[in-house]
C-alpha cells in the first residue's frame, strides 16, 4: 500500500452566472446546508460530513469549475507535496500558507495538466456534524468527481504522476477505445474518474447517501421537483455504486448514488469493462440506456481554465 500525501476530497467550487437559482437548487431540492453566504459567495455543506462545505457557489458572468479541493494528513505533508510539484514542473498559484475559507487551515494551489485549479490542505477545522437518520434523503457527504478531458491517458498519468492517484478500473468500447479511468487516492474505488470528451470540462458531481432506501427516496424528490433526470436509477459495475443523475439549473451534471465499493489495494488489479454489454453501465437493467444523449450532456459547457480562484 502507497503512502500518499493526498487523503480525501473536500469540496468542488463552481461559478455560475444565475446564482440565485443555483442556490435553492442546492441549497432547497438537492438537500444541502447553507453555512455560510458574503457578496455572492456561498458555502454548502453535508449535514453527515465534517467537511465545513463541500459545494462552493460563486456568481459569476462566466459558468466555470473554479477550483477542486483535496485534504492533506498535516502541514508538512502540504509543504511536501508543494516540493514535489515545483520539482516536477507543475506550475503554483500559490505557495504554502493560511486558507481564508470556512475552517481555515493550511494549503496552496497549483494547476493539473488541463489548466484546472487544485487546491490541497491540511489542519481545516472540523464542522460539528450528525449523523444523517434512517429515511433522511438527503447527502452524507461529497463521494467523487469526474473530469471530461481530451486525452485521459495524459491526464490519468499527469494524476499518478504528481498527486500518487492509482487505477482502479477502465470503460472502453472496443472499437472507440477507453472512454474513462477511475482513480483512487484510498480503498475508497474512486475520488476521481477522467472522462473522454472533446473538450475540457466538468463531467458531474457526486453525492454520496445514507443507504438504498435513502438514496431512492433522494432520486424521487429530484425527480418531483422537474429538475432534469439524464440517467438512472441503476447500478454500475465500476465501483458497484448506485446511480442517477440530473442536471442542476446551469446544465451541470449531478448525481446521487450510494455503496461505492471498498477495495483492498494491496490485493487489487484493474478491470477493463466493455460499455457495449450493457450489464457493464447499469448491473439492475433499471435504468434507461446509456446513449448519444445521455452522453452529450455530460460533456457539459467548455471550461475554459486558467482561473485563479479567488481566496474566499
Amino acid at each position: 500500500m502507497t503512502n500518499r500525501l493526498l487523503t480525501h476530497l473536500r469540496h468542488v467550487d463552481l461559478a455560475v452566472p444565475d446564482y440565485d437559482k443555483q442556490l435553492d437548487f442546492y441549497a432547497g431540492v438537492w438537500g444541502l446546508t447553507k453555512v455560510a453566504e458574503d457578496s455572492g459567495i456561498s458555502f454548502l455543506a453535508a449535514e453527515g460530513s465534517p467537511e465545513q462545505y463541500i459545494v462552493r457557489l460563486r456568481k459569476a458572468e462566466e459558468k466555470r469549475l473554479d477550483l477542486i479541493s483535496y485534504g492533506a494528513a498535516n502541514p508538512a505533508d502540504v509543504d511536501t507535496l508543494a516540493e514535489q510539484l515545483l520539482a516536477g514542473g507543475v506550475q503554483l498559484i500559490s505557495q504554502p500558507g493560511k486558507v481564508d475559507t470556512p475552517g481555515g487551515g493550511y494549503g496552496f494551489r497549483f494547476f493539473d495538466i488541463d489548466g484546472r485549479t487544485i487546491e490541497v490542505s491540511a489542519d481545516v477545522e472540523a464542522r460539528k456534524h450528525r449523523r444523517v437518520e434512517e429515511k433522511e434523503a438527503i447527502p452524507v457527504r461529497l463521494s467523487h468527481v469526474v473530469l471530461n478531458s481530451t486525452d485521459i491517458n495524459a491526464t490519468r498519468a499527469w494524476y499518478e504522476q504528481h498527486l500518487d492517484f492509482r487505477l482502479s478500473d477502465t470503460m472502453c468500447i472496443p472499437h472507440m477505445g477507453e472512454l474513462m479511468h477511475f482513480m483512487r487516492i484510498s480503498n475508497q474505488h474512486h475520488s476521481m474518474a477522467i472522462a473522454r470528451g472533446p473538450h475540457t470540462s466538468l463531467q458531474h458531481l457526486s453525492f454520496e447517501m445514507r443507504g438504498i432506501d435513502e438514496y431512492m427516496r433522494g432520486s424521487g424528490r429530484v425527480m418531483r421537483s422537474g429538475a432534469t433526470k439524464i440517467w438512472g436509477p441503476g447500478r454500475h459495475m465500476a465501483g458497484d455504486n448506485t446511480f442517477t443523475y440530473f442536471l442542476d439549473p446551469h446544465g451541470n451534471t449531478v448525481e446521487y448514488t450510494t455503496e461505492l465499493e471498498e477495495l483492498d489495494e494491496d490485493t487489487w488489479h484493474p478491470h477493463i469493462y466493455d460499455l457495449t454489454k450493457p450489464e457493464n453501465a447499469d448491473q439492475w437493467g433499471t435504468a434507461n440506456p446509456m446513449n448519444e444523449m445521455v452522453a452529450k450532456e455530460m460533456q457539459n459547457d467548455v471550461d475554459r481554465g486558467v482561473f485563479v480562484a479567488p481566496p474566499v
